[in-house]
């Protein structure tokens, strides 16, 4: 246990320079099909070093050291509670749990304590915080129905009277088949649409950190003919508008942004059309239900937390543990 000791003495400069190692990337559940280990980006590393770091905190304030943590020690670190409430929920306590379990099997320290903790908690503690409600494929169907009309009015005073409509209607179909962040569609930029495939009809969306937020990764994701077809009259309209800007969906004539909360009452205005249930209607159940799609097409958790442009491995895996669940419920 000559690692378990020298760990035991800097425990944070022990787990800096590991995670950015090939012996980190062994660690993963999922290896690449190709056999080549990838290390992480640095901004996973950052993450993964804070969490660490938070886990470091309260195991030297409980006078610990990872030659010393129990499974029951694990326990009390993820069921922590201030002023009642419960500090980490339950998807965020699986991923330091796993985190930690990563640690251990380098360290090969057996019995692993985190495993054995993930072991002996009931798997519905670890679900109930987890990806999120999602649209069946009638419910889906309903939402696109719902839609704000691309029709013109009988009636108008100029050429482009109702576009805020059909920028809404362009957004939400964008948002539902690329599986775009309402933060990453108010922010998605004219040079980041890219051409048509001659194949397919689909199209690649570059999402960049750039008018986003600034946790968002710069990420590739497919939007399918479907929505292509909604989004090129749309952008053919805007340039005959004259619309000033980068911005794909601006906010009004001048170019400005669109705020979030504009698209969240967008969103919800075509949930409340479709009579589906507003209590959690928004722009994250539409990408749970892409990335519920993408699994059910056979998309690998791994490769959908590149197309969803998540930092954490585990994050995609929520959206697959998700789905068995609501499986087991049908």
């Amino acid at each position: 246990m000559k690692k378990l000791t020298s760990w035991d003495e800097d425990p944070i400069a022990s787990f800096s320079s590991f995670v950015f190692t090939d012996d980190f990337a062994r660690t993963s559940l999922r290896q690449p099909a190709d056999l080549i280990l990838r290390t992480i980006s640095t901004e996973s590393a950052k993450t993964y070093i804070f969490m660490f770091g938070n886990f470091v905190k309260w195991m030297v304030a409980e006078q610990k050291t990872l030659s010393t943590i129990t499974q029951f020690d694990l326990l009390r670190f993820i069921n922590r509670n201030e002023n009642g409430k419960r500090l980490l929920n339950s998807k965020i306590a699986f991923r330091y749990l796993r985190l930690i379990e990563r640690c251990y099997d380098h360290l090969g320290n057996v019995p692993n304590p985190a495993r054995l903790t993930m072991l002996t908690t009931a798997p519905g503690e670890f679900a109930k915080d987890a990806a999120g409600r999602s649209l069946s494929n009638d419910q889906l169907l309903r939402f696109f129905d719902a839609l704000p009309s691309a029709s013109q009015r009988r009636r108008q005073k100029t050429a482009f009277d109702g576009w805020k409509r059909r920028r809404d209607r362009a957004m939400q179909v964008v948002m539902a088949l690329a599986g775009l962040r309402v933060s990453e569609a108010v922010g998605l930029l004219l040079e980041e649409v890219g051409k048509q495939v001659e194949i397919d009809g689909a199209i690649e969306l570059t999402i960049t950190p750039d008018e986003k937020h600034d946790t968002s990764y710069e990420h590739v994701t497919l939007l399918p003919r479907a929505g292509v077809d909604e989004l090129h009259p749309w952008l053919r309209e805007r340039d005959l508008m004259k619309i000033p800007g980068h911005f794909v969906f601006p906010a009004n004539m001048a170019g400005d942004k669109m705020t979030k909360k504009t698209v969240y009452v967008q969103i919800q205005s075509t949930f409340a059309r479709a009579g589906l249930d507003l209590s959690r209607s928004g722009g994250r159940t539409l990408r749970n239900t892409f990335a519920k799609r993408q699994l059910e097409n056979g998309t690998l958790p791994d490769d959908l937390k590149d197309i969803l442009g998540l930092a954490l491995e585990r994050s995609a895996a929520d959206y697959k543990f998700t789905q068995i669940n609501e499986d087991k419920k049908k």
